[in-house]
């Protein structure tokens, strides 16, 4: 059976976002009944070979295969946080230090020695648990001031250098007055997608009669005529 013409409009509008309650009220549906005309439409074989019709020719002008995207969702919704941002457990100034004192930079300890040259006096400067703190060893477990717990620090990684589902899972990065915020894809929804291109999820339908009306309940004997009546009053409704 050949479409309407708000059936041939809710087809091309459902295919720009995919969105069938928005799709019937851009193509002339009540706002108040557009839910229900939505899940009617999309009941409807013609309309389902319509829908269906238009993806397969789309997919053909964009050489954008349904695996394609299938992969895309895959990889994004198994993708790693930590290849973005870690929260890192590092040594604290006296976990290496010698005796377990506060461990300097060379840096650090050259600008003390400064400082204190240009004073008044010429004061020693005492390196107490020496030279060469590094901030990037593992705490110590023996260390008294941290219990080997170490300090905790941000770490956000070189967003130009990721690859793969990693690259994928990035949004963006903002400055909030908290700091720097890495934005990140929602994973649960790419999974989402995921389940729902391979069938794992049974949606349910409502079916109303004409005008998104409740469906009428015939409790009378029909004729077979009559009952294919009816049936198709519920499917075909107000369009």
């Amino acid at each position: 059976m050949a479409l309407n013409d708000k059936q041939r409009r809710f087809v091309e509008e459902y295919l720009v976002d995919l969105n069938a309650t928005q799709a019937a009220i851009r193509a002339g549906y009540s706002e108040k009944t557009a839910r229900s005309q939505a899940d009617r439409l999309l009941t409807n074989v013609d309309v389902q070979a319509a829908i269906s019709e238009g993806q397969a020719k789309r997919s053909e002008r964009t050489q954008i295969t349904a695996d394609m995207v299938l992969n895309h969702w895959w990889d994004l919704s198994r993708a790693d946080p930590n290849e973005l941002i870690q929260y890192r457990r590092q040594c604290c100034r006296h976990c290496w230090g010698e005796g377990f004192g506060y461990q300097f930079t060379p840096a650090e300890f050259a600008k003390k020695e400064t400082e204190a040259n240009d004073g008044p006096e010429v004061l020693p400067i005492d390196p107490q648990g020496g030279i060469g703190f590094d901030a990037k060893r593992e705490p110590n477990p023996d260390c008294p001031e941290c219990h080997g717990e170490g300090t905790g620090k941000l770490h956000a990684l070189d967003t130009r250098k990721l690859k793969g589902s990693a690259k994928l899972l990035y949004k963006g990065a903002k400055r909030t007055k908290d700091g720097l915020e890495i934005l990140m894809h929602d994973q649960a929804k790419a999974l989402e997608n995921v389940a729902k291109h391979l069938g794992m999820f049974v949606e349910r339908r409502e079916v109303s009669g004409p005008g998104g009306k409740p469906v009428e309940l015939v409790t009378k004997d029909m004729s077979p005529k009559e009952a294919a009546d009816a049936y198709a009053g519920t499917i075909n409704g107000d369009d």
